[in-house]
């Protein structure tokens, strides 16, 4: 087991039997740790047990803060260790982030996201770069992406969000909203709007953004998994014509298809790699059986990782779903369609789980007694919707 994991697996006392807030914390934790990894950071000792006191409520995300910061103060004399108090900082800072579920979908939110990220960190957080850059990666045998030229940073940031910004999820099968997260993504990263700390800016937006339209993100998949994802971003980004090597975004694919879909491709690194050993060269989906026995040795495995996210057990969420289908509803139109009376038992056995699963939202969200208020499905609502109604 090597650092990284150990250091996430402090927390998952909290994910499997802590109060919700406490797991909520948790799992914000895990994945703020985690992704520190994708630069080859760990974190100390003094942040994992002052995070722990943040779970149990001892001290507020702000008070984390200061202490990691009085803490690194006392320490820089006599002992400095500047990828310590990096990792500390951008966790603590990703933290605080991540417990506020908000998002400014735009290039200037993202910039702005980077400072916050790396405040008190970097002196260049929240600055553009100026200059062109190149990265050795192991996956490519220490060849590198072409990341954008400086000097069109800022178009291509406006132009990919705002791309975003108006496409419809609606309508389409699982497998395109898929393919269609990963260009985002990887779109997103290639452009490389920083000197560093790309690729822990693009994974707390992508968190942020999923959020944002639906999804419930509160698995350990960034956490565990951080090293794979930027290795994945990697591959969906380089091409080598003289090699036969094509852009390759299925890694990423299968990253995103575990996150949200609750499918289980082996995510490792090795996979990846341009010219892999024998034993590599095929990634199993630990979900077929065949695949599975030819890993069993290697892998382990997770109450997450073994849900699958697409379905319920609940038949009221089911038949909420079904009932809302593509349209906005208010109470009293859902209850009519679903042949109830009683409202209490409607709000408690059926709105509610489907809201707090992730299924459904409200269409004012910030004001949740509109006198015009509605009820549509999430995309995530959407994607089990159209399986539902494939099957009829």
């Amino acid at each position: 087991m090597n650092k990284d994991r150990k250091t996430i697996t402090d927390f998952d006392e909290y994910i499997r039997q802590g109060e919700p807030e406490k797991r909520e914390k948790a799992y914000i934790w895990q994945t703020a740790i985690g992704l520190q990894a994708v630069d080859g950071l760990t974190t100390s000792d003094y942040l994992n047990k002052t995070a722990k006191r943040h779970i149990e409520g001892e001290i507020d995300i702000d008070e984390v803060r200061e202490l990691i910061k009085t803490y690194y103060r006392s320490k820089s004399y006599r002992e400095p260790d500047d990828e310590k108090r990096e990792a500390d900082g951008v966790s603590a800072n990703i933290s605080k982030i991540l417990s506020n579920h908000t998002l400014d979908f735009s290039a200037q939110g993202y910039i702005a996201l980077h400072r916050r990220i790396f405040a008190g960190i970097f002196k260049h957080a929240g600055r553009v770069r100026d200059y062109n850059i190149t990265k050795k990666e192991w996956v490519l045998e220490n060849e590198t992406v072409n990341y954008l030229n400086w000097e069109d940073l800022h178009r291509a940031l406006d132009y990919d969000i705002e791309q975003e910004r108006n496409f419809s999820y609606k309508g389409i099968t699982a497998d395109a909203m898929i393919s269609h997260i990963t260009r985002f993504v990887s779109g997103l990263w290639q452009i490389h709007a920083f000197g560093e700390g790309n690729t822990r800016t693009t994974a707390v937006f992508t968190i942020q953004y999923l959020r944002s339209i639906g999804f419930d993100i509160t698995n350990d998949m960034f956490a565990k998994h951080s090293w794979y994802f930027r290795n994945a971003l990697v591959r969906a980004n380089y091409k080598n014509a003289l090699k036969g090597i094509d852009y390759t975004p299925v890694y990423l694919e299968r990253f995103f298809r575990n996150l949200l879909l609750g499918e289980r491709w082996d995510l490792r690194n090795r996979y990846l790699h341009i010219n892999p050993a024998e034993e590599w060269k095929v990634q199993p989906n630990l979900a077929d059986r065949t695949s599975a026995g030819q890993v069993q040795d290697k892998c382990e495995a997770t109450d997450d990782t073994l849900q699958d996210k697409r379905h319920t057990n609940n038949p009221n969420i089911e038949k909420l779903v079904r009932t809302l289908g593509e349209q906005q509803m208010s109470v009293k139109q859902i209850m009519e369609a679903l042949g109830l009376k009683g409202r209490d038992n409607f709000l408690n056995l059926y709105l509610k789980p489907s809201i707090s699963k992730g299924y459904v939202r409200l269409l004012y969200p910030d004001s949740p007694r509109h006198s015009r208020q509605k009820y549509l499905l999430t995309t995530k609502g959407l994607v089990l919707y159209r399986e539902i109604i494939s099957k009829q």
